[in-house]
Formats: structure tokens, C-alpha cells, sequence
């Protein structure tokens, strides 16, 4: 099996392993026993890397909201790994969600960014984190398959970019996190956010966490250029487009336990080419002779602006997939294939 390799993050000189523990289901779909053996065999397997959020789990509610930081901190604890993790989280965007702010809207307000980060610690049961994630903008962008509907300019009524990066970089001087990023941001974003900080001389973001997978390559027509030029590297979620890319949900199957099965199906998969899509890429990892989740992760993992690709497991089974998709070997060959059959439906479930 192909070994894991290690990658630059950002401009820093830390490394990074090229498969991220994605924890949003832990404490919903995956009870705490299950991820801790998860997390268990990914550290074994050299995965350090752990991506979480104060919104998880997935869905959002306010009985699961903290549960995912809750099993990972515990995790962490017990296994007494904090010095040999590398841990991420997330601060939600604007939202309604008024659960996580006591009765208020989610904002990337100062004052708000503290409330989360303290919150975020005290579930993660640690002093710092890592890496700390904007989930989303606090400005209305196309994101989370709303693409589909186009780009709407709405007015200037967000909170400052600049009020926003004050807050980390006080939160940075005091040692509560080590690094900041982006996710689910746009290309104008991204580039704000690194002006503001060399004009400010405050922390410069380090990586942007959006969705990238097979059916979804709208990362690669601009923020691509801007990961490799500006070294702002993809943490790349969602590889499997929610399962889809498996092949498990084609033909209207829904498998007992499975995520489509519990939480119903989201509107990014309906599109009229994605069943197409997702067919076509089957049927080429089948003539290849690998599994189709392997193939979809490896995709992913193999592009050069990523610096780790975020996965999701819920059995030992999936688990094992993840890890043997390291065993492709991305040749010139396999990637005019997965190009022509993208040529065919581009991007069907943005």
C-alpha cells in the first residue's frame, strides 16, 4: 500500500498527513464508541489530522450542537495525544442557527468569535487549537449547492473583514489558536482576507475547506491558481459527494444506516446529469478494477492544490477504502478518462 505522504500547510513549516479525519457525523450517525476506534485506527494508520466544528454533528440541531468537539476532545484526553494531534475546528458563519449564540444569529462579530472559540475549547477540553476555520462568510455567497441558482449581489451588510481578522489575531496573540483559515469562500474572499493581513501584519490564512469531489469541480476554475500561487492550500470535504460517488444510492437505493437512509436526500444530488454522472464513474472504476469510493478519494487526493482530503467513514468497511485509495496509482491514463466523463456532465452537483 502506497504510505501516506506529508504536506506544507500554508506558508508554515508544518507538515500535514494527506487524509484529514473528517468527524461532522461523530455523535449523530456514528456513536462516541465507534469514533473513537475510528480515530484510533486513522492515528495508527499515521493520520493525525482531525477536522471538526462547533456545529457538529450533521445535521445541525440543538441536542447534537458541541457533540462532535465533545467525542473528539474526549478522545484526545484519554489517549493523552494532545502534543501529537493536529486538531481544526470551525466557527459557524451567519446563520439563524440561534442555539449557538443564545437566542442570537451566528456573526463573525469579534465578540462572537470569542464566545465560540471559548465554547470550542471547553468541549475540546485543551488550551489551543491548531488550526481555526471560518466555517462560512458572514456575507451572503453561493454555497452549499445554492450555486445552482446563481450568483445574487445583496448589500454591504456584513461585518467587516478587518473586525473579523482583528479578533483572530488577538485570539492568536493570547494562545488560544495557532492558525487561521477559510472555508466555503469565494476567490474574492480569499484574497481580502490575505490583503488585510499583510497590510495589518495579522495572521494570514493558511487553507480553505470546500467541497471538491468528482461532481463538484468548481474549485478548480480560479481558487485552484489562487491555493498553488498564494500557498493557501484545499482542505478538501465532502470526496465522496455524500456517499453518492460509491455508487450505493444509484437505481433509487437507499441502504439501511446509511446517511440518505437517516437524514433524506439534499437537493446539490437531484440534478438531472448527476445519476449520469455518477454511473459513468462507477463503470470506469469498475473497468479499472478498484472500488468507486477509492477511486473518487484518490481523485482528490492526488491534485496538487490539496493539502489534505477531509473523509468521513461510519464502518470499519469504509474505513479500510479510505486507506487502500492510496494504493491507485493516478496515471495520465486514468485522468483523461475521469476528464472525458467530466467533459460529458461538468460539475453536476455543485
Amino acid at each position: 500500500m502506497t504510505k501516506l505522504d506529508h504536506r506544507p500547510l500554508g506558508q508554515t513549516d508544518i507538515t500535514l498527513p494527506s487524509l484529514c479525519v473528517g468527524t461532522m457525523m461523530y455523535g449523530s450517525q456514528t456513536p462516541e464508541d465507534i469514533a473513537h476506534r475510528q480515530m484510533d485506527r486513522c492515528f495508527e494508520f499515521g493520520i493525525n489530522f482531525l477536522d471538526t466544528a462547533e456545529l457538529y454533528s450533521i445535521p445541525p440541531d440543538p441536542e447534537t450542537h458541541g457533540n462532535s468537539e465533545r467525542i473528539v476532545g474526549n478522545w484526545i484526553k484519554s489517549r493523552g495525544l494532545r502534543d501529537k494531534v493536529f486538531l481544526a475546528s470551525k466557527i459557524a458563519g451567519r446563520s439563524g442557527m440561534t442555539w449557538m449564540r443564545d437566542g442570537q444569529e451566528t456573526r463573525l462579530t469579534p465578540a462572537q468569535i470569542r464566545k465560540a472559540v471559548e465554547g470550542s475549547l471547553a468541549r475540546l477540553q485543551t488550551d489551543y487549537i491548531d488550526l481555526y476555520q471560518l466555517h462560512w462568510p458572514d456575507r451572503a455567497t453561493p454555497s452549499f449547492g445554492s450555486i445552482l441558482y446563481g450568483y445574487r449581489h445583496y448589500k454591504d451588510d456584513y461585518v467587516p473583514l478587518e473586525d473579523t481578522l482583528g479578533a483572530l489575531d488577538e485570539l492568536k496573540r493570547e494562545g488560544k489558536i495557532r492558525h487561521v483559515g477559510l472555508s466555503n469562500e469565494t476567490s474574492w474572499g480569499v484574497m481580502k482576507y490575505l490583503q488585510i493581513a499583510k497590510d495589518k501584519n495579522w495572521p494570514r490564512m493558511v487553507s480553505i475547506q470546500n467541497a471538491y469531489n468528482l461532481l463538484n469541480r468548481y474549485f478548480e476554475s480560479d481558487l485552484a491558481e489562487i491555493a498553488m500561487q498564494e500557498k493557501i492550500g484545499l482542505l478538501a470535504y465532502s470526496p465522496l459527494g455524500q456517499g453518492y460517488l460509491s455508487g450505493k444510492y444509484l437505481d433509487g437505493k437507499e441502504p439501511a444506516g446509511s446517511r440518505l437512509a437517516l437524514y433524506g436526500r439534499l437537493e446539490r444530488y437531484q440534478t438531472p446529469a448527476a445519476e449520469a454522472a455518477i454511473r459513468a464513474y462507477v463503470s470506469l472504476a469498475q473497468d479499472l478494477k478498484v472500488d468507486p469510493a477509492a477511486l473518487a478519494l484518490q481523485f482528490v487526493t492526488s491534485r496538487p492544490w490539496v493539502t489534505s482530503n477531509i473523509f468521513g467513514a461510519t464502518s470499519d468497511a469504509q474505513l479500510d477504502v479510505v486507506f487502500q485509495s492510496l494504493s491507485i496509482k493516478w496515471t495520465r491514463e486514468i485522468d483523461r478518462a475521469v476528464n472525458a466523463i467530466h467533459a460529458q456532465y461538468p460539475n453536476p452537483c455543485p
